[in-house]
């Protein structure tokens, strides 16, 4: 399709309409695109945009754009861009001119279901992934692409489905997923607990900009009513969803992966992630930062500087152009710590943990520099956790706590020595002579005795300082199921990955509780839980160490 000299007044308003949606949603607006540096103002002039409509698979329309570098050449790299979940084609125009600028043909396109793009809302499924083949084929037809260097990325949604592309063709030789998933299942449930607010954003989110199927209904039904026995067809919609399933074949393709998300991504943590990343053989690289989900790359999404955009774009040059930028002999593991404005390198996940140390919670000293401050966990105590009372420790609220503490250095935070010890358990080291840097996964291993046969929990720990105001370093909600009331069973808790510094004088704390806003916790009405340390199986907290 020729270049268009000017938009039909249908198209202007179109494009209008969904840059305003597009702004109002990502809170990064397109306007300000024009603030990107001057060298990249000025080669703007030479890219060539143009909107299209695209044949998907099976016919569907996909409503998408073109930037091509209009510099006469006969071969460019193409990088494909699907859109985020609930946004559409306009959502990368500042990136996309940037990349045009330098050479590449760009493609980005609404996902089927979402704004004018036909067909229905199909989560990443079987037509979403052949989508991505059917704008691959459209675009070395009808563009200047260069079939041997073909590179997708994308935000969220359009992470999954790029991961998910590159899995099932080959043609593909790169991929940067940005705040995606890799494991769908393991991001929707964490120990058997439904993350309420976070697919609750997305099912409105879905429900306002698209048209979701009878299969994702089904699928919103059973989850958020908590349909135990359709828990397994859940997981198997997942499982097909979900680029872990399909890591032979991206191993297999030698498909390069740059992988960069959040530590405080409410949607899709970063340990489905982190395990994902082990398990690729080929060229990869794990960046993790501060924020939320798709905080932080944001700001590039408006053409401003932003350190993500900046390594995808050094990444896809690598790989798809060849340039020699050094990004290949750098340590593949670039993570900043919570709190911090420095970058931390390792040359692989796992020697992001030193080493660990085992903290006893029933009597032994933590790190060796102190006893626990709460006794009661020797013999074992009784602690109410029904819904409806909440002790104030939680994991914060979706993107707001997280934004906080990216932009401002402001974590959740809660005053430990005012918990109310009937509906929160607490242990509490002294203080400690030197910084202790969290780095890796806590994991924690306790010992539950159940008034009811189900039931949850959710683990925090904290970062305490003089004043007894606990910064949250990590957390994790626990659900059991099926267990027998009365009976002790030990439950194994995994917290999010993070990399935090506890200064020197402060002290750690854990805290176990049985609600938090944001999840579907499910301990019966005046339901107890007493947790305990014997001497044959003793309950004890992991901390990964730098």
């Amino acid at each position: 399709m020729p270049a268009l000299p000017a938009l039909p007044a249908r198209a202007r308003r179109r494009a209008a309409a969904l840059a305003l949606a597009t702004a109002l949603l990502t809170a990064a607006p397109i306007g300000l695109a024009p603030l990107a540096s001057p060298a990249l103002a000025a080669a703007s002039a030479s890219p060539v945009l143009r909107f299209t409509d695209i044949p998907g698979e099976g016919g569907t329309v996909l409503k998408g754009n073109v930037y091509e570098p209009g510099d006469g050449a006969d071969h460019h790299p193409l990088l494909v861009l699907p859109s985020s979940w609930s946004l559409n084609d306009l959502e990368y125009l500042a990136q996309a001119r940037a990349f045009a600028a330098q050479g590449y043909v760009v493609v980005s396109y609404t996902p089927r279901g979402f704004w004018g793009s036909g067909g229905e809302i199909e989560v990443a499924g079987p037509p979403d992934v052949a989508d991505v083949s059917r704008v691959v084929d459209w675009a070395l037809a009808h563009t200047t692409a260069d079939p041997q260097r073909i590179g997708l990325a994308g935000i969220s949604y359009g992470a999954g489905i790029s991961l998910l592309g590159a899995a099932f063709d080959p043609r593909i030789r790169t991929v940067a997923a940005l705040s995606g998933w890799a494991d769908l299942a393991d991001s929707l449930f964490s120990d058997e607990t439904q993350h309420l607010q976070s697919a609750g954003l997305l099912a409105v989110a879905g429900y306002l900009t698209g048209r979701p199927g009878d299969e994702l209904r089904t699928t919103l039904t059973r989850y958020f009513g908590s349909d135990w026995e359709n828990e397994p067809a859940i997981r198997a919609w997942a499982a097909q969803r979900s680029a872990a399933t399909y890591v032979d074949r991206l191993n297999g393709n030698g498909t390069a992966v740059m992988l960069a998300n959040a530590w405080g991504d409410s949607i899709f943590p970063p340990n489905q992630l982190t395990d994902f990343y082990e398990r690729l053989t080929g060229p990869k690289r794990l960046e993790l930062r501060p924020g939320d989900h798709a905080t932080a790359e944001a700001t590039g999404l408006a053409g401003l500087p932003n350190d993500v955009w900046t390594d995808t774009r050094a990444w896809l040059d690598h790989h798809l152009k060849g340039v020699d930028n050094g990004i290949d002999r750098q340590p593949p593991v670039h993570i900043r710590p919570q709190l911090q404005d420095g970058y931390e390198d390792y040359p692989d996940w796992r020697s992001v943990t030193g080493s660990t140390r085992t903290l006893n919670l029933g009597g032994r000293d933590w790190l060796g520099t102190g006893t626990l401050s709460t006794g009661a966990a020797r013999t074992g105590w009784t602690t109410p956790t029904s819904t409806a009372l909440d002790s104030g420790a939680d994991g914060g609220v979706i993107f707001l706590s997280n934004l906080a503490e990216q932009f401002l250095k402001v974590p959740p935070t809660v005053s430990v020595p005012l918990l109310p010890r009937p509906v929160a358990a607490v242990w509490q080291s002294e203080a400690y002579g030197t910084a202790q840097r969290v780095r890796g996964s806590v994991r924690l291993h306790l010992g539950v005795t159940p008034s009811a046969g189900q039931g949850s929990l959710v683990a925090y720990l904290y970062d305490v300082d003089a004043l007894g105001t606990g910064r949250l370093v990590a957390h994790a909600p626990y659900t059991f199921l099926g267990r027998t009331p009365g009976e002790r069973f030990t439950a194994d808790v995994r917290m999010q990955s993070t990399a935090y510094d506890v200064p020197a004088g402060h002290r750690l704390a854990l805290v176990v509780d049985g609600v938090d806003p944001l999840y579907i916790t499910h301990n019966p009405a005046l339901a107890t839980l007493t947790f305990g340390s014997p001497a044959d199986d003793p309950s004890w907290v992991s901390v990964p160490l730098k």
